[in-house]
């Protein structure tokens, strides 16, 4: 007896399943063709917006929001189709995604001030990618600027990820594409030190990943205890920055060593008063 209700039980699921299949198959496969051609169509939408804005010398990382702008709205015209498919309409989702988002506004306050921020970069565009900026305590070259996030990269290959709201509000360093070196040496008092200078112009000069422009900076930088200071600041690639002031420092110190120029240590003289 209990077989014959299992049984009957069964017929009545594998009918009840042919029944929706046969019902909605069509729905079902139409939505999986729609949302499949509004992928690749969401993508050459996003491509041609790039490349439009490319030709049109926009900036690297506004021509990617605007891709990617483009890309959502296509994609969340596809959703809405495919729900359409099952006879499916959006507004009760919108209510409902309105009261979600009343009632997490407190909870998402972080991150929805990360998008606020990352808007106002993109749209501001204190900088861009490739440049380098420091905030924060760090410094580094702008990879990617994300609506939530901005990532740095710096000489040793280390991601730096910042989220927008502690860059917006904040002091900001924007050097481009290089940063500045800050040096000193100090040669004896009875040196020459016009010929000092010159030489560390030579060495400067020579280097081929110094930067022409701005021209560095060289001269006497304070009259100290033992020596006179000689400063001289450049310009270098970023992702060259400690590369560069190394191998500087090391022909500096060998051109002043073959030039006969001193370079003195710290002494003091103590004298010895004996009384009587």
């Amino acid at each position: 007896m209990e077989s014959e209700i299992d049984l009957e039980t069964l017929e009545k699921f594998a009918d009840l399943a042919s029944e929706l299949i046969i019902k909605y198959a069509f729905q079902i496969l139409g939505a999986i063709v729609v949302l499949i051609l509004g992928w690749f169509v969401a993508r050459w939408v996003s491509g041609l917006i790039l490349k439009l804005c490319q030709r049109a010398s926009l900036d690297v990382t506004l021509s990617k929001f605007f891709a990617d702008i483009a890309k959502g709205l296509v994609l969340i015209f596809v959703l809405i189709i495919a729900l359409g498919k099952f006879g499916i309409t959006i507004a009760p989702f919108i209510a409902a995604l309105g009261a979600v988002a009343f009632g997490g506004t407190l909870a998402l306050q972080g991150p929805l001030s990360n998008y606020g921020a990352g808007l106002t970069i993109i749209l501001t565009r204190p900088f861009i990618v490739s440049d380098t900026i420091r905030i924060q305590g760090v410094t580094g070259i702008v990879e990617v600027v994300k609506l939530a996030y901005t990532q740095l990269s710096t000489e040793d290959g280390e991601v730096i990820t910042i989220p927008n709201k502690l860059i917006v509000g904040e002091i900001l360093h924007n050097s481009n594409a290089s940063l500045i070196v800050e040096g000193s040496i100090g040669v004896a008092y009875d040196s020459d030190t016009d010929k000092a200078v010159e030489l560390i112009r030579e060495v400067l000069g020579s280097h081929p990943d110094v930067v022409d422009t701005p021209t560095a900076q060289i001269g006497i930088q304070q009259f100290a205890d033992s020596a006179i200071e000689i400063g001289f600041r450049y310009w270098v690639p970023t992702s060259k920055y400690y590369e560069v002031m190394y191998a500087v420092n090391g022909r500096i110190l060998s051109s002043l060593n073959d030039a006969k120029i001193t370079i003195p240590f710290p002494q003091r003289d103590v004298h010895i008063i004996e009384k009587a």
